[in-house]
C-alpha cells in the first residue's frame, strides 16, 4: 500500500466516523427546544462572542437572508439580542443572553457526557491513542489555513 493510498484510507475512515460520532451527540441537542441551525448559530454567538450578522452567515456558511431568519427565530425565543453596531451604524452585533448561554452550556455539557460513556467502553491504551490522535487533529486543524 502506497502512503497516499494509505492517507486516503485514513482520511476516509475519519470522515465517515466524524460524521457518525456527531450525529449520536447532536441527539442530545433535542433537549434545547431548537432547530440545528438555531443551535449551531447560538454556539458560534455564545463560544465565539458577539458579532455582526454577515461573520455569523460566514461563519455558518449560509447566506445573510438566511442566517437573519436564524437570528430571528433566536431573538424571539430570547436566546439571543441585537444591538447597533458602534462601529457600523448600519450593521448589529448579535450577543447571547443569559438563556442561550446557559442553553449552550448544558448542551455542550449534554454532548460531552454522552462522549463520556462512548469512551468509557475503552481500555487505557485505547484512550492514550484517541488522546495521541485528538492532539493531532487540533495541530491540523490550527495549521489549516483554509
Amino acid at each position: 500500500m502506497t502512503k497516499k493510498q494509505s492517507l486516503e484510507e485514513v482520511g476516509r475512515s475519519l470522515h465517515r466516523n466524524a460524521i457518525h460520532l456527531l450525529r449520536r451527540l447532536r441527539a442530545e441537542d433535542s433537549a434545547m427546544g431548537i432547530g440545528p441551525a438555531q443551535a449551531s448559530a447560538l454556539s458560534v454567538i455564545v463560544f465565539g462572542g458577539p458579532l455582526t450578522l454577515n461573520e455569523l452567515a460566514e461563519a455558518e456558511q449560509v447566506r445573510p437572508p438566511t442566517m437573519s431568519r436564524v437570528v430571528e427565530a433566536l431573538v424571539r425565543e430570547g436566546f439571543v439580542r441585537r444591538e447597533a453596531n458602534k462601529d457600523d451604524r448600519r450593521s448589529v452585533i448579535i450577543s447571547p443572553t443569559d438563556k442561550g448561554t446557559k442553553t449552550m452550556h448544558e448542551g455542550r455539557n449534554r454532548r460531552e457526557k454522552r462522549l463520556i460513556k462512548l469512551l468509557s467502553k475503552l481500555d487505557a491504551n485505547e484512550i492514550t491513542c484517541l488522546e495521541k490522535g485528538s492532539i493531532i487533529l487540533s495541530r491540523i486543524l490550527a495549521a489549516d489555513d483554509s
